[in-house]
């Protein structure tokens, strides 16, 4: 049992960690709400002063703010439906024993480890690409014309880089988790005469109730914040404009730091939301 001196050397061996984590946390945050209450363009003019609530009325009334919302929210969902039911069904066939079993997961693993620009820059220039891409020749095969697809379907083609960027993750926890099931449980269901799908719905599915709330939290996370995708491939054009990047438009491209940084506040209470609301639905699994 732990003394009071060893709790208060643990404590004492644990501040400078604490404070550093807290001081990398609070400090960008209180910069983002101070100056979300000024004017500052820095490079028209530089601090104009104290404007209140007015940066806050200015973003949330933008005719871009709530399209903005409605694309973080529809690129967020379909990400975590298309990993989550791709991941299940890669992690069962990685299960499996097959010839070069380790081979064949590094390479179904590999793209996590791809930065999200490069990944972005491979599927823009060598699949999407209307003249000399994969798709289009293809497409041609086939006696079809090649699509636009990040003008004429930009939405779906952004789903589809970000999803193969995340599905490695997803698909490396279910597989733990699939690795972690009793397989004598399997078997009496199997001598039983119970089918592979329910075998799969009343036994797999259930043991992975875990890993998933865990991917879907995680993944929820970093997807809020997802930018680089859209830099690369589409700017923000076609109806691909996210939270994230309507901020980087008002700060940077704009040049209007106190509006941005209202944005900022916006996507933080819009990040608490959604965590408390995952929290409360889905996170009652890991107390299972």
């Amino acid at each position: 049992m732990a003394t009071q001196q060893s709790r208060s050397a643990a404590r004492l061996m644990m501040a400078p960690a604490v404070v550093l984590l807290l001081g990398w946390m609070l400090v960008p945050l209180s910069m983002t709400l101070y100056f979300s209450f000024k004017k500052y363009l820095p490079l028209r003019g530089g601090d104009l002063g104290w404007v209140g609530f007015e940066n806050y009325s200015r973003f949330v009334s933008s005719s871009a703010f709530w399209p903005s919302v409605q694309t973080t929210l529809i690129i967020v969902g379909s990400v975590l439906l298309i990993t989550v039911i791709f991941g299940v069904l890669l992690a069962l066939l990685l299960d499996q024993p097959m010839w070069g079993q380790g081979i064949v997961r590094i390479l179904v693993i590999a793209p996590f480890f791809v930065m999200p620009t490069v990944s972005a820059l491979v599927w823009k220039n060598i699949f999407m690409d209307p003249v000399n891409g994969l798709f289009a020749h293809l497409w041609r095969v086939f006696g079809a014309e090649p699509v636009q697809w990040l003008s004429q379907a930009s939405l779906p083609s952004l789903i589809m880089i970000v999803s193969w960027q995340w599905l490695p993750f997803a698909t490396l926890i279910l597989l733990t988790a699939i690795q972690s099931l009793d397989s004598e449980q399997l078997e009496a269901a199997e001598m039983d005469g119970a089918s592979p799908l329910k075998r799969f719905w009343y036994i797999i599915l259930p043991h992975l109730g875990r890993a998933i709330t865990i991917v879907i939290l995680i993944q929820t996370i970093f997807l809020l914040a997802v930018f680089a995708e859209i830099f690369v491939t589409t700017g923000g054009a076609f109806g691909t404009k996210t939270l994230t990047y309507l901020i980087f438009q008002r700060v940077l491209e704009s040049q209007n730091v106190g509006l941005g940084s209202a944005g900022g506040v916006y996507a933080i209470i819009l990040a608490n939301i959604i965590a408390l609301f995952l929290m409360r639905i889905v996170g009652k699994n890991l107390d299972a």
